[in-house]
C-alpha cells in the first residue's frame, strides 16, 4: 500500500477507462493483505477501515480523485509505518531515558520558583490558565490540519513544490522513527504521573491537553492519546517538525501574509508541546533540528536518478 499505486495506476485522458480490471484486482489484493497484516502486528482498529475505505473511495471516485490517491498514498506510507510502531516497541531495543532527560532539561532551561528549580513544563503547571488551556489545545489541534490543507493546496496549484513538500515530510518522519529507537524517552507528563520508574506498558496520556477536553465537554485529545503507538517517543517532538516543513515551503513559495500565519502556527505548536507536559524544550529543538535536517537531506536525494524518477512518474500520473 502507499507510493506502490504510482505503479498500477494508468496515465489517465479522456479516452481512458474509469477504471481496469488489473488495476480493481490489485488494488483489492493491497487491501486485503494490509488488513491482514495490520490485524496480525497490532490487532484491528476502525482507522485502519477507515484508511481503506478512503483510498479505494479515492480509487474509484472519479479521475481527478484517483491522482490525489496516487499524490497522497506518500502520507499513507508514514500513517502505516507509525501504526505498525506499535507491534515493535522501542523500550523493548535501547533503555529509556527518564531522570537523565528531566536533569537535562532542568540545567539548561531550568526556571526558579521561590528555591526551588523548575523545568519549563512544571513552571506552567504551576501558572495554567483557562486562556492557555484553550489556546495550546487549539494550537495542538492544527499539527495535521495544516500540513495536508497545505498539501492539498500544493497538489492543486503547484505539484512540484508539492512532492518536495511530500517527501520531506516522509523523510522527517523516517528520521524521528530512528531517533525513536536509538534514543527512547519519556515525556514530562509520564515523570508527573509515575516518577522516574520505568513501566514498559503505559498507555498514552492527554496530559495538560485534558484541560482543553474538559473546557468544552469533549474527549478530542482523549481520543488522539488513546491510540498512542509508543509513549516513549518524546525525543524528537515531530509535532514540532511538522510547521517548520510548512513554513520551509511557503516562505520558498513566496506566499506573503500566509506565511505569518503559519510562523504563529509553528511558534503557538512549540509553546503547546511545553505548556502541555507532553514535550520537554530539548525535545522541541530535537524536532526543529529533525525537520531541518530532513530538508537539507531531501535537496541532497532529490539530485539523484531514482529519486528524479520516482517523483516524474508520480508527476506523469497526476498531471492536471
Amino acid at each position: 500500500m502507499g507510493m506502490r499505486f504510482a505503479y498500477f495506476m494508468p496515465q489517465s485522458s479522456s479516452t481512458s477507462p474509469f477504471w481496469s480490471l488489473k488495476g480493481s484486482l490489485v488494488l483489492t489484493a493491497i487491501s486485503v493483505v494490509y488488513l491482514v497484516v495490520s490485524y496480525l502486528l497490532v490487532g484491528f482498529n476502525s482507522d485502519q477501515l477507515a484508511l481503506t475505505g478512503l483510498v479505494n473511495g479515492l480509487y474509484y471516485g472519479s479521475v481527478i480523485s484517483r491522482k490525489f490517491l496516487i499524490a497522497f498514498s506518500i502520507f499513507a506510507v508514514y500513517w502505516i509505518i507509525f501504526d505498525y510502531m506499535k507491534a515493535f516497541p522501542n523500550y523493548l531495543y535501547n533503555s529509556v531515558h527518564i531522570e537523565s532527560l528531566y536533569q537535562l532539561e532542568r540545567n539548561l532551561f531550568g526556571i526558579t520558583q521561590g528555591q526551588v528549580l523548575l523545568t519549563p513544563n512544571e513552571f506552567w503547571l504551576v501558572h495554567r490558565t483557562a486562556f492557555l488551556d484553550v489556546l495550546t489545545g487549539l494550537f495542538y489541534l492544527t499539527w495535521v490540519p495544516v500540513p495536508m490543507m497545505f498539501a492539498a493546496y500544493l497538489f492543486f496549484k503547484d505539484q512540484s513544490t508539492y512532492y518536495s513538500f511530500a517527501f520531506t515530510f516522509l523523510l522527517v518522519n523516517l528520521i524521528g522513527f530512528v531517533i525513536y529507537y536509538a534514543y527512547p524517552a519519556a515525556p514530562p507528563w509520564y515523570i508527573h504521573e509515575h516518577g522516574f520508574n520505568f513501566y514498559p506498558h503505559t498507555p498514552g496520556n492527554t496530559a495538560g491537553l485534558a484541560n482543553f477536553d474538559r473546557y468544552f465537554g469533549v474527549s478530542v485529545f482523549h481520543s488522539i492519546y488513546a491510540k498512542s503507538s509508543n509513549v516513549f517517543a518524546a525525543m524528537p517532538s515531530l509535532h514540532s517538525s511538522y510547521p517548520v516543513i510548512v513554513v520551509y515551503h511557503s516562505v520558498r513559495k513566496k506566499m506573503g501574509l500566509i506565511n505569518v500565519f503559519f510562523i504563529v502556527v509553528m511558534l503557538g505548536v512549540w509553546f503547546s508541546a511545553v505548556y502541555s507536559s507532553h514535550h520537554y524544550v530539548l525535545d522541541v529543538l530535537a524536532g526543529l533540528t529533525c525537520a531541518l535536517t530532513g530538508i537539507g537531506l531531501f535537496g541532497l536525494l532529490q539530485q539523484t536518478s531514482w529519486l528524479k524518477s520516482l517523483i516524474g512518474r508520480m508527476r506523469s500520473l497526476t498531471a492536471f
